[in-house]
């Protein structure tokens, strides 16, 4: 993480990487800043080899469905909603990588705000189910 990201962030990534569930840290403008070891295994990628992701890269390299398996467009996936609408969400939702199978998640996503009420960026909690 570049040393230019907000305290809390940092922070954030420290907590994540202490936590035994798959955790994706985003920061306010969308770009995956870390996911944990845990994550490794559903997302098929190592943090380490693939560093930060744009959103725009994200949004090609997983796919998200809703219950029905129909695909989510972009700005309705949790980690959207929490960070444009600033509020929680939690769902069930159906993922998966390039060359993966689909994946059942229970996912939650909060938004991370600052002491000033800015954005610092969203975390996304998930686990298979």
């Amino acid at each position: 993480m570049a040393a230019t990201k907000p305290i809390q962030l940092i922070l954030a990534r420290q907590l994540a990487s202490c936590v035994a569930a798959p955790i994706l840290l985003m920061d306010a403008d969308g770009t995956l800043v870390f996911f944990n070891e845990p994550a490794e295994a559903i997302l098929n990628q190592r943090f380490d080899e693939t560093g930060e992701i744009t959103g725009d890269e994200l949004i090609k390299l997983i796919e998200v469905a809703d219950e029905d398996r129909k695909l989510i467009p972009p700005e309705k996936r949790p980690t959207r909603v929490a960070r444009v609408e600033r509020r929680p969400v939690s769902r069930t939702v159906w993922t998966r990588t390039p060359n993966h199978e689909w994946k059942h998640l229970q996912v939650s996503t909060v938004p991370l705000v600052g002491e000033s009420g800015s954005l610092l960026g969203v975390m996304h909690i998930f686990w298979e189910i």
